[in-house]
């Protein structure tokens, strides 16, 4: 296929493909699928060969955001079920991170719902980060507290965090329907100042939202012109209780072509797997570790997923290793002056607000409940037919007295 031998040879330049080649992507058919992945992965393993970075999300504070973000559990006038509760103290976060570390992450994401920090928050916040780089040698450590204000990157910096994130999720032209409390430029400011204090930029975004191709394609590109060292690339939980509770527009094979077009755009960035993989990438999960080059360990912000086990067995089974300690996760031209993803052994990029994985507890065998007991077969579901039974709400690990799942 011309398109696929052009994307690959442009991937392997670091050569930005054109709109059209982005949509074409976007438009193959089914049974071109298997050859998409396999262009895409050639890009994927020229930059990052077969390892896989691990990363581990800790909500620091959880729920009763004043946000109106139409996809967030945590929003304004939400209706989800979820756990609420104010900040965790800089011990509780750092045991939690150590549950995360102990399964085989390398990097440690501190997320805050709300609109952005105080400057109190941001004391409390770096204590936090202090206090979990004492007691955890060698981890990184990425924020993510929402928008933020002058001065307040440097401040994170100065405590030790090694990056920022802030997702644009979705297109410009978009971005209204979706939030209205904030505005897209306002993201965008918050991903350059994370720039210029010195922290690796990390920026991503969310399908699944009822978007068209040329909005994926919009907001990809936009990344690109960001230059973010990360870009985690979220799938919609449509969490009851959410406005986007209804939107179940994703196919395995679909994610599997948004993560193809990511790679291909962003050649050599850290491509994440994040929020929503288990549920809509589900028995195909295998195939995208040849697209991305990093997931989330553990359970979501606000859900659960898979068992941090069956991640390291998929790992492992699919071909792929782990990426250790002290291996630098970007290519040595995306190395920053002064830290950042690449830069040194202790750097890297960060994580995205709602993302992670984990187990079900109790449904057996490490999946979801309904998923049916060892041994026993489950009914198939429809194509077609939304797997509702894929969404449980986190109980377990911060915020609570029981064990974190990784």
């Amino acid at each position: 296929m011309d398109l696929l031998n052009t994307l690959v040879e442009k991937g392997l330049r670091r050569e930005q493909p054109t709109r059209e080649e982005a949509l074409a992507v976007l438009a193959t058919s089914d049974d071109e699928l298997l050859d998409v992945v396999a262009a895409a992965g050639k890009v994927r393993r020229h930059w990052f060969g077969r390892r896989v970075k691990l990363n581990y999300l800790v909500n620091l504070k959880s729920g009763l955001c004043p946000e109106d973000c139409s996809y967030c559990s945590q929003r304004l006038g939400s209706k989800a079920d979820i756990l609420k509760y104010t900040w965790l103290k800089p011990d509780e976060a750092s045991k939690a991170a150590a549950a995360g570390l102990a399964g085989g992450a390398k990097r440690v994401c501190l997320v805050a719902s709300g609109r952005g920090p105080t400057d109190r928050d941001v004391d409390r916040v770096s204590e936090t980060i202090k206090t979990i780089k004492e007691q955890n040698e060698g981890v990184e450590v990425c924020a993510c507290l929402g928008l933020l204000s002058d001065g307040q990157a440097e401040r994170l910096r100065e405590a030790g965090a090694d990056a920022y994130n802030h997702n644009l999720n979705t297109s410009e032209s978009t971005y209204g329907d979706i939030t209205t409390t904030h505005t897209y430029a306002d993201r965008v400011d918050t991903v350059q100042k994370a720039h210029a204090a010195g922290l690796s930029a990390c920026s991503g975004l969310i399908a699944g939202m009822g978007e068209s191709d040329e909005d994926l394609v919009d907001v990809v590109f936009s990344l690109r012109a960001l230059d973010p060292d990360s870009v985690p690339v979220n799938f919609l939980i449509p969490f009851e209780g959410t406005p986007l509770a209804k939107e179940w527009n994703l196919t395995p094979q679909r994610c599997l072509r948004i993560l193809a077009m990511v790679r291909f755009v962003c050649p050599d960035v850290e491509v994440r797997i994040a929020g929503g993989r288990e549920v809509h990438l589900r028995s195909m999960q295998p195939l995208a570790l040849h697209l991305a080059n990093s997931i989330f360990l553990g359970d979501y912000l606000t859900s659960e997923g898979q068992a941090g086990k069956a991640d390291l067995e998929m790992i492992a089974d699919a071909g792929f290793e782990v990426e250790g300690a002290g291996e630098v996760t970007l290519p040595e031209h995306r190395a920053h002056a002064g830290g950042g993803c690449g830069s040194h052994a202790d750097a890297g990029c960060g994580s995205h607000e709602g993302a992670g994985c984990g187990s079900q507890e109790g449904a057996g065998c490490g999946s979801h409940e309904g998923g049916g007991i060892c041994g026993t077969a489950a009914a198939a579901p429809s194509a077609a037919e939304p797997r509702t039974d894929l969404v449980a709400v986190r109980r377990r690990g911060a915020g609570t007295d029981l064990a974190p799942n990784a």
